[in-house]
């Protein structure tokens, strides 16, 4: 599949399908996932607890909300390759980090976690064929494809980290 044109997402995915190069999901994993995960691990631990502004989301907030983020993604993407029907939600983010357990959490613990979540994420792709990476469904009222979600995984990762670099200066 090649890269998704703006016919497979609604235009607020932009910003995310902006932040990737390459022509498809195999190109998007050897080009960035090893970048992504070591980002994160990158981060020094004093750090972890720091916002950039009050109430702002910490560190481990975000890490979180991308955590969240993803496992999300998948999932639209897992249900709309299967030809499910059902029109998805949205989530409001904001709740999600609200009502996550981010602040108690253990940094490597939740490293660990996004490691494997971004294994299962490159394998649940990586299992598609080139007629369910171009199945389209509906979520939040939008046509959103398979292709695009790729896409968007990544690009929403890399939006996150580079924030990190923009107002956490890390």
């Amino acid at each position: 599949m090649s890269r998704p044109s703006a016919t497979e997402y609604a235009p607020f995915y932009q910003t995310y399908v902006n932040y990737t190069s390459g022509k498809d999901y195999e190109v998007l994993v050897k080009q960035y996932n090893e970048r992504i995960i070591e980002s994160w691990g990158a981060i020094p631990l004093e750090r972890i607890n720091d916002s950039y502004g009050p109430d702002k989301w910490t560190i481990k907030q975000m890490f979180q909300h991308v955590i969240d983020t993803e496992r999300i993604f998948a999932y639209r993407a897992l249900a709309i390759a299967r030809r499910d029907t059902t029109s998805l939600p949205s989530f409001e983010e904001n709740d999600y980090a609200k009502n996550a357990t981010a602040a108690s959490r253990n940094w490597k613990d939740m490293l660990i976690e996004w490691r494997m979540i971004r294994q299962s994420t490159n394998m649940l792709f990586a299992s598609f064929t080139e007629e369910d990476m171009k199945q389209k469904g509906t979520v939040a009222g939008n046509t959103l494809s398979v292709n695009a979600l790729g896409f968007i995984v990544f690009g929403h990762a890399l939006h996150h980290l580079h924030i990190l670099k923009e107002r956490y200066d890390i």
